[in-house]
């Protein structure tokens, strides 16, 4: 197997900026031809349920189904999905769950009110969403860290029903996500994927409950899908390709640097491993390590693509300039991989996840940390926060006026709604002023 050339950034390059954007950016014309091929999908969906879905889902997924009722698993089936695990699996999937349940925990948002001088009573009431989709990739790809991940929030969060969506390409099911949905509370789940499986959620179907928000990764047909069904129900995020930004200040082992950037490149061909430092020689100690433990990984193409496509190592002045860059691409995964990297740390405006120090590797995260792996991908996490309890949890204004704070009140309410021409609204305010 050759050696691979990553691209190689120096900040103080009179066109990094340019660069940098150039590495950050992906076709939006892939989108486009993405969404011409779904809507259709989702409006069969809608307009004819469990026929389409039957229809699509022995299309993409090579299976026979001929009833709708086929595609549900029974809670039976879950359980033994669970009974039958090997130890060793069934404990790290518990320790996982209660790592992942303990973070949550801290999450959850109360319902709070106070009462001003006059009476008059304001407050906040926070309600769980009725009824969730979960999605969860099939077929070659099987992660029941997602299932823990998306379902275990929403039921510290107080979900009254979580309906769970996975393909089973020519009918076969992975016992590891099925445990993991059984250890997670998971209600009821189908056995469906791809734009089909987000359009039943959203829209339902004569089988299928609708819910009030979908959340969990796919691939691009599916996060497409979430992004044409927003506004029916609401969604976690839009996730695009994996991503993983590394500082190192030269002094972790090289190896340990590769193997994590390693670790999101494996994920998909389009998925953005980058390195920072400030020492050039040990950006090339990195680049040997790759190329040298590159030959020894199962998913050694995708990667090879991914880093030669979409990689960078850059070369920067000093940290403070690595930190200015970092909040310039917002990466979903952040290693600090320093010797003070709460110090770092203060600085860092825009990343999803920041795993501190050298000893913590970004694939604690996405498996049993604790906190959650469903981040903000695609520089939106100057905007955007990881999936948490309060993700599932709606808040209600409450206001209850006393006699005396409607009569305050409403004499400053009556002279904004006329200015703004709403004599209704004047008025309505008006029949509770004192004369």
């Amino acid at each position: 197997m050759s050696d691979i050339t990553i691209l190689k950034l120096d900040s103080s390059s009179a066109d990094f900026d340019w660069q940098l954007q150039n590495l950050l950016t992906l076709d939006v014309n892939v989108d486009l031809e993405i969404h011409e091929e779904i809507l259709p999908i989702i409006k069969d969906v809608r307009n004819n349920g469990d026929k389409a879905v039957i229809e699509y889902t022995n299309r993409f997924d090579q299976r026979t189904v001929t009833d709708v009722s086929e595609l549900e698993l029974a809670p039976k089936i879950l359980k033994s999905a669970w009974d039958s695990l090997p130890a060793e699996q069934s404990l790290a999937l518990q320790t996982a769950a209660d790592r992942i349940r303990a973070y949550a925990e801290h999450q959850k948002i109360e319902s709070w009110q106070y009462t001003e001088a006059d009476g008059t009573v304001l407050g906040q009431k926070i309600t769980p969403l009725d009824r969730v989709g979960l999605y969860v990739p099939g077929g070659k790809a099987a992660y029941p860290s997602s299932v823990l991940m998306n379902a275990i929030p929403a039921k510290v969060a107080g979900v009254d029903e979580l309906i769970m969506v996975v393909p089973a390409p020519h009918g076969e099911t992975n016992q590891l996500v099925l445990a993991a949905a059984y250890l997670a509370g998971v209600d009821r789940i189908f056995t469906i994927g791809g734009a089909q499986a987000v359009a039943a959620l959203a829209y339902g179907t004569a089988t299928i409950p609708a819910v009030d928000k979908i959340v969990g990764p796919g691939n691009i047909y599916v996060a497409t899908a979430k992004k044409l069904v927003f506004g029916q129900v609401g969604i976690d995020m839009i996730a695009g390709p994996s991503e993983i930004l590394i500082i190192c200040d030269g002094k972790t082992n090289p190896d340990w640097i590769a193997m994590d950037l390693f670790s999101q490149a494996e994920h998909d061909e389009n998925a953005q491993a980058i390195l920072i430092s400030t020492d050039a020689a040990y950006l090339d100690a990195v680049e040997q390590s790759i190329n040298r433990l590159l030959p020894t990984m199962e998913r050694a193409e995708i990667i090879r693509t991914s880093l030669t496509t979409r990689g960078a190592l850059i070369k920067v002045s000093d940290l403070n300039v690595a930190v200015d860059v970092v909040n310039i691409i917002a990466p979903e995964h952040l290693e600090l991989s320093v010797e003070d990297p709460e110090a770092l740390c203060k600085n860092i405006r825009h990343a999803g996840a920041i795993f501190m120090g050298r000893y913590t590797a970004e694939a604690l995260g996405d498996y049993c940390a604790g906190p959650n792996h469903v981040l903000p991908t695609s520089s939106t996490a100057r905007f955007s926060s990881p999936l948490g309890v309060y993700d599932f949890q709606k808040r209600t204004s409450l206001i209850n006026c006393s006699e005396a704070g409607a009569d305050t009140l409403g004499k400053t309410a009556s002279i904004l709604a006329r200015g703004e021409s709403l004599t209704a609204h004047a008025r309505s305010a008006e029949f509770r002023i004192k004369p």
